[in-house]
């Protein structure tokens, strides 16, 4: 299994931040679907402030890469994230298309 951490933040309005955690209650089921044909096994996202963070469990042979090949050929996949970027914004220092940012592992007890 791999093991990720990502990063991404919300716009700094408290009514778009509860609905955005009222999204993140009843994901979409084609959404939930392609996350786990993925090959993604757990994920978790916490909020501290605007500030989300992502752990990502995955199989072995995940890679984000096909995970991105395979949601630009969704479509309910694609109306997801365009809704989600009513709710996000980039991070500094993010690549123009990238949304999550990959955020490097420092210290492992």
């Amino acid at each position: 299994m791999k093991k990720f951490a990502l990063t991404l933040a919300l716009k700094d309005d408290p009514e778009l931040i509860g609905e955005y955690e009222r999204f993140h209650k009843n994901v979409w089921p084609e959404v939930l679907k392609s996350i786990l044909d993925s090959g993604i096994r757990e994920m978790e996202i916490y909020r501290l402030g605007t500030r989300l963070f992502m752990t990502i469990t995955a199989d072995a042979d995940f890679s984000f890469d096909k995970k991105s090949a395979m949601d630009k050929n969704n479509d309910r996949v694609q109306e997801w994230e365009e809704l989600m970027w009513n709710y996000q914004q980039k991070i500094p220092g993010s690549a123009p298309d990238e949304k999550w940012v990959l955020m490097k592992k420092i210290f492992e007890l």
